[in-house]
């Protein structure tokens, strides 16, 4: 079985992370027309492309510490020392603190429903959600054992992302303006068309995993 886990982790890792640009440049466009010699300008819009894939560079994990007890107190002292556990592990594997955040902390009350009486409280949950972000993407695999070794009993999430998209969408923009620029220049050339000043600029753009096959 746990070969088969591992296996399945590896395929995830083995993506790609696209970032797509989308550019649209208004341009405005002077038109001589011989017949009564006036100048008359129109706006042309021309759109770009930019595509930029990436490998991801980080890893983020999102795990539960889930325990119960008869008292808040009791299931609260069970919870907070196996999470005590559980950073301590975390932090042997080099992962700084800014990388570790806990994102949920509850307290349930749980309750027993006789046949015909009032439903009594029997006892707590606690749940502490806790995120961590794992940069050397190689340990993985051994820091999700790691840390339900440790007291974790489960496992809410795996993702694999860019740490920093921004450079990214500089570069897909880039190539989208170019993009955006060879298309004018080329319908001003079949025109014979003069080209004025850029008037208006929009860009949207979409983010996508791209499945790339990899061989050891």
């Amino acid at each position: 079985m746990k070969n088969t886990h591992e296996t399945t982790l590896i395929t995830v890792w083995r993506v790609l992370v696209g970032l797509m640009v989308m550019v649209a440049i208004f341009v405005g466009v002077s038109i001589n027309r011989i017949l009564n010699t006036t100048t008359t300008t129109n706006t042309v819009s021309f759109s770009g492309e930019g595509k930029v894939l990436a490998k991801p560079d980080v890893a983020v994990i999102d795990f539960s510490i889930v325990t119960k007890a008869a008292t808040s107190k009791a299931a609260q002292d069970a919870n907070s020392e196996k999470s005590n556990k559980v950073t301590d592990f975390i932090k042997k594997q080099k992962i700084d603190d800014k990388d570790i955040k806990t994102i949920s902390y509850n307290i349930y009350p749980q309750y027993s429903y006789p046949r015909g009486g009032v439903p009594t409280i029997k006892g707590y949950q606690v749940s502490q959600t806790i995120e961590v972000k794992v940069r050397d993407l190689g340990s993985v695999s051994s820091v999700l054992d790691g840390v339900v070794t440790a007291g974790a009993n489960q496992v809410g999430g795996l993702v694999f992302k860019i740490d920093d998209p921004e450079k990214l969408k500089e570069q897909a923009r880039e190539l989208a303006i170019k993009d955006a620029k060879d298309k004018a220049n080329s319908l001003k050339s079949q025109l014979g068309i003069r080209l004025g000043r850029i008037i208006n600029f929009s860009e949207g753009v979409i983010g996508y995993p791209v499945p790339m096959p990899m061989y050891d």
